[in-house]
């Protein structure tokens, strides 16, 4: 076999297999539905139940980097402590061991029959429940294929006489074998790929065990980066569980370098209690690892946290999406209390609006992700407490309200609604900026001023909006109308400057589409601001 055939065939089913892994954790994704970000918020009371959530998403996603982006997003929330997040990474640790056993099955030979019958699935049956299935099997089948094809490039590799050296280093100084072991995950950004290869390997017969323990450990290592390089830029939270799942692991393989040799002999004896074949046998060594790495750090999450919060110090901004005030108790014993709470948690969900409008404004003025993040992350804790109080007020309703109180629901209900929909022009704001910088669009200078005269405006009316109904002021609400009037006015004459740059050829026409877009979400706003106002007028 000559080089470029070794290379085509070794880096197509490096491909292959990454598809693969990819394709079959989205199906099972779809199959799970959007209850997976359920499954960590509700079953993440204490470290240890945070640890099976872990394990169980990550081998729903097959990624624990996914596992990790979803518990940071949750932690940034509020809705998940940094203690809960850590045990959720331990179990995404174990959990991405599965794919481990999964190759160690060995089935490559019905790789292609299985990859047919996903195939089947997906395309001859317009059931979606069907179509999902196919997804997961035509990955499983993929993860095998890319494997054999991978096996097939590697085969040479035992005859030269460099990888024997090196082989025979590696078993000499472990810490060698951890160093390439985490190269190569980095490189490829998969410990699973990585992990994948080196069953193949041992099962070759290229590696002796000892050697290829130490490149295991050096995967989990390397598995790390990822997260790393996604909490770049990212918030505080972010990259303290980032530095978490690096410290982690890294802690774990200081500990089992060290026992390494009896760890080896154990392995070893393993293998020959239960017969495991080649790649079982590294998929147990890396089960056992993490199983174990996991049971030695629990009892010591706080100490984790504290660590990570030394070692990255500051204070993040914290969403809490859980509802505060909306205790049930109070609807049978007083529904005027309950609605003076549903009240003050509906002037919560409208605080948030305004917090994440002034996001999405500093989000196109510094083009910075972190504005566009915290902007998502207040239109979910918008859409959450919609939920919440919806389901709150419709509670009271089942009671006997005085005409007071059956006013105030009205309110409350319509205003709910209209915070919800400012939350949906937010993340509308957010996209159309995400559009213009994927797109490398530019905007003129007098674009931007516009663009800010019109977010100012737009903010301070939302805020005026949100205290006129918290102290029932009618002079805030008279001025929320007159605001909103200057808004129109200002749309209809931002749209007349726009067409003036346009045939200036000042403005390009994907630009002026965006500004457009842009203008008539903030008017949009306007519009659900004064129908807040609008309510204490009424009682006027």
């Amino acid at each position: 076999m000559d080089l470029q055939t070794i290379l085509f065939t070794f880096f197509g089913g490096l491909g292959v297999f990454l598809f693969g892994i990819k394709f079959m954790g989205d199906g099972l994704q779809k199959i799970a539905g959007d209850r997976l970000r359920e499954i960590l918020d509700k079953f993440t009371s204490n470290p240890v139940m945070g640890v099976f959530a872990g394990i169980f998403v990550t081998v729903l996603l097959q990624t624990s980097t996914g596992t990790t982006v979803l518990t940071v997003g949750l932690v940034n929330a509020g809705f998940m402590t940094l203690q809960q997040a850590i045990g959720v990474i331990m179990g995404a640790n174990i959990g991405t061991t599965v794919t481990a056993f999964i190759i160690g099955i060995k089935i490559e030979e019905f790789a292609l029959p299985i990859i047919f019958l996903g195939t089947v699935l997906i395309f001859f049956f317009k059931n979606k429940k069907a179509n999902n299935f196919g997804q997961v099997i035509f990955g499983f089948g993929a993860l095998f294929f890319g494997l054999s094809l991978m096996g097939d490039g590697l085969e040479p590799l035992e005859n030269l006489q460099a990888f024997r050296d090196l082989t025979v280093n590696m078993s000499e100084n472990p810490l060698l074998g951890v160093v390439i072991g985490t190269l190569f995950t980095v490189s490829v950004q998969s410990s699973s790929a990585s992990i994948g290869l080196l069953q193949e390997l041992y099962h070759q017969g290229s590696l002796a065990l000892d050697a290829a323990l130490p490149v295991l450990f050096g995967d989990n290592i390397g598995t790390t980066i990822t997260a790393v390089l996604a909490s770049l830029g990212a918030s505080l939270a972010a990259k303290r569980a980032a530095l978490t799942h690096v410290i982690f692991n890294l802690i774990g393989t200081t500990i089992i370098i060290i026992l390494l040799v009896p760890y080896t002999a154990f392995i070893e004896n393993l293998q020959g209690w239960l017969n495991l074949n080649k790649p079982m046998t590294i998929a147990f060594a890396h089960g056992i690892f993490n199983v174990s790495n996991t049971l030695v750090q629990l009892p010591f999450v706080g100490l984790l946290a504290l660590l990570v919060t030394k070692l990255i110090p500051g204070k993040e901004t914290e969403i809490e999406y859980k509802a505060k005030h909306l205790d049930t108790s109070f609807i049978e014993r007083s529904p005027s209390i309950a609605l003076g709470q549903a009240k003050t948690e509906t002037l919560r969900m409208a605080e948030f609006a305004e917090k994440g409008l002034i996001e999405a404004r500093d989000y196109l003025k510094t083009n910075q992700k972190r504005h566009s993040e915290l902007t998502v992350q207040f239109e979910e804790a918008i859409n959450n407490l919609d939920r919440k109080i919806t389901d709150y007020l419709v509670l009271i309703s089942e009671r006997s309200l005085s005409d007071e109180n059956s006013r105030l629901h009205s309110v409350l209900m319509d205003t709910v609604r209209d915070i919800e929909r400012v939350g949906d022009h937010m993340e509308n704001l957010v996209e159309l900026v995400d559009y213009q910088l994927t797109n490398k669009v530019t905007l003129s200078e007098d674009a931007y001023s516009d663009l800010e005269e019109m977010f100012d405006l737009t903010i301070q009316t939302l805020k005026n909006a949100i205290s006129a109904l918290e102290n029932d002021n009618l002079d805030e609400a008279r001025e929320v109308v007159k605001q909103e009037e200057e808004i129109d006015k200002l749309e209809r004459k931002l749209r007349k400057k726009h067409i003036l740059r346009l045939n200036e050829g000042k403005c390009s026409g994907s630009a002026g589409i965006i500004f457009v877009d842009i203008v008539s979400n903030l008017e949009r706003i306007g519009d659900h601001s004064v129908n807040i106002a609008e309510v204490v007028l009424e009682e006027d």
